[in-house]
């Protein structure tokens, strides 16, 4: 089973959780619980250097849980469902933004009050527009996060490379010291001298350049 999938399932369930919170006894306490939260997620940062996935799963957690609390797809706090989609394909793979979609507006409307205008349903079916984008800013993300990767390897070939081969230089410098007879060994120094410099400028350009 691949992270997409249990990511997909961890999140599907977080998110039935959300939708049957307010009709169970603890939704008196949603306050306290959504204070509890974020004391997990500063706690989980501090003790365990944080978890992309504890990050999304309290963060899924508090805002449907306002929304739903405070008058569902009618919450005027439903617009902050948008930023958790987008927020969704950062943190977790971009595909999780889908399945965040389809799981909402699924819920959205088991969970939907009868009797209700279309109106109603409109926030509901735009979360559906807004899913492509939150797909193509998530791998966007990616790319340039592979991208960052690649230069600091890059970066760190470079240095052990050039390290290595200043350091065979001065180990010459040293022996041509420590064997020093005359004008033949003064010219190995000036040799192995000039070639450092011209590596140290080399290093200096590939630097400046990224």
């Amino acid at each position: 089973m691949t992270i997409e999938i249990v990511h997909s399932l961890i999140m599907v369930a977080v998110i039935a959780f959300a939708f049957i919170f307010p009709k169970t006894p603890l939704v008196q306490y949603d306050l306290q619980i959504i204070a509890f939260l974020f004391i997990i997620l500063f706690a989980g940062k501090k003790f365990s250097r944080g978890s992309r996935l504890l990050e999304s799963i309290i963060f899924t957690l508090v805002i449907l849980i306002i929304i739903n609390t405070t008058g569902g797809s009618t919450s005027p706090f439903f617009f902050l469902i948008y930023f958790l989609l987008f927020s969704l394909a950062l943190i977790l793979e971009p595909v999780i933004s889908i399945v965040t979609t389809i799981a909402s507006v699924i819920f959205f409307i088991i969970f939907l009050p009868q009797q209700q205008s279309i109106n109603t349903l409109l926030p509901i079916f735009a979360l559906v527009f807004l899913t492509p984008f939150a797909l193509y800013m998530g791998k966007e993300h990616i790319k340039n996060e592979i991208l960052k990767n690649k230069n600091q390897d890059l970066k760190k070939d470079t240095f052990l490379f050039h390290s290595l081969i200043i350091k065979n230089h001065i180990n010459n410098i040293k022996k041509s010291i420590e064997n020093f007879m005359g004008d033949h060994e003064l010219s190995d120094i000036k040799r192995s001298t000039g070639e450092i410099e011209k590596l140290l400028d080399k290093f200096d350009e590939i630097e400046n350049k990224n």
